[in-house]
């Protein structure tokens, strides 16, 4: 049953009606048949008055429902945000300790109202009799959110008290928590990374961020070209060329030379048939090859800790065999036979 109708039920068996039970709650008549149509909750202040006025217990009250739905989640969490920012810390806090024992299995409340308090501790804009007490408790509740199955408020959990261990260069209990996150994942090198810088081990976290900035520049580039040939697919011309000019960008940001920065932009030249741009940019991307200049991020101080695996010397000379091919497609290079310079620049 929903709350609603719990309160109907045991109303009814007092024989009280919903006028008596919204004058002993000093609420209104209309607001206790709403909430007995399910067109309403009552507030959380009023929950356990009504326990106790209906002769039943917090957990029958709410047996309908153990974990809140996410709506009803946020609900509260904003509820507990607005009296942190309008009480002192403590009364503030005792506030919301009660809610979590209303809400014992409600992890992602649980986690949310711990990270409330936590932000509002840690702003220190308001007085608190014992913040060390606060804390420990915090800490308490991030591990009691961590019994959820819900992987995502687990991992949030695991990701604060990391936080929370670091600060206290406790490294070893902060490393338990790297468990919880993708061994691929961005977060988790990162705070991988933090760790090796706290316990002195500087190559270490370079390496580890240089990856990160490896890997996501390449992430990124996918993405910015797939968006780019979708709004050329699109026939949006002008945003095709926008993003293409962000990759290029982003591709001279992280140091990866000019076949990048320059042959993403092909494929936008090509639908333009713009002959002068396309001769430009397979020169540079020929040019790029035969100088073996492709890798030339490898020598970039942004990745200076990470170590490249030599390619296989014929690497270049089939990418330039394979790219010749395709730039001899008379059905998509065919407008660049006026071009007097062109057969040369493509000459197998």
């Amino acid at each position: 049953m929903e709350i609603g109708e719990v309160i109907r039920k045991y109303r009814k068996e007092r024989n009280m009606t919903q006028e008596e039970m919204a004058k002993r709650l000093g609420v209104t008549a209309p607001a206790v048949n709403k909430w007995e149509r399910g067109k309403g909750q009552p507030d959380i202040s009023l929950l356990a008055p009504i326990a106790r006025l209906l002769g039943i217990t917090l957990e029958v009250l709410l047996s309908y429902n153990e974990q809140l739905s996410n709506d009803e989640s946020n609900k509260i969490a904003r509820e507990v945000s607005k009296k942190f920012e309008i009480e002192n810390y403590n009364s503030a806090f005792c506030y919301v300790s009660d809610i979590i024992k209303q809400y014992p299995n409600c992890f992602q409340l649980i986690w949310q109202i711990a990270l409330i308090a936590d932000v509002h501790l840690s702003c220190g804009d308001k007085e608190t009799e014992d913040k060390e007490a606060c804390k420990n408790q915090i800490v308490n509740w991030y591990k009691q959110a961590m019994e959820s199955d819900d992987s995502g408020i687990k991992r949030e959990a695991a990701g604060s008290l990391f936080g929370y261990y670091i600060d206290k260069e406790d490294y070893m209990e902060a490393e338990k928590y790297l468990q919880y996150f993708s061994e691929e994942g961005a977060e988790r090198k990162r705070k991988q990374a933090v760790l090796y810088s706290k316990t002195n081990r500087t190559d270490e976290a370079y390496k580890t961020y240089e990856e990160i900035l490896f890997s996501e520049y390449h992430m990124l580039k996918l993405v910015m070209d797939s968006l780019a040939m979708l709004s050329i697919q699109k026939n949006n011309i002008n945003l095709a060329g926008k993003w293409i000019g962000k990759e290029s960008s982003l591709a001279a940001l992280f140091d990866m030379g000019k076949y990048n920065t320059e042959s993403c932009k092909l494929d936008l030249a090509i639908y333009n048939k713009d002959i002068q741009a396309t001769s430009d940019i397979v020169k540079t991307v020929l040019d790029s090859i035969s100088s073996n200049s492709m890798t030339d991020y490898t020598k970039s101080f942004m990745y200076s800790h990470m170590e490249f695996k030599d390619l296989d010397p014929s690497f270049y000379p089939k990418l330039r065999e394979s790219l010749l091919k395709y730039f001899n497609d008379k059905e998509t290079f065919g407008y660049m036979e006026g071009n007097p310079g062109w057969k040369s620049l493509i000459k197998v």
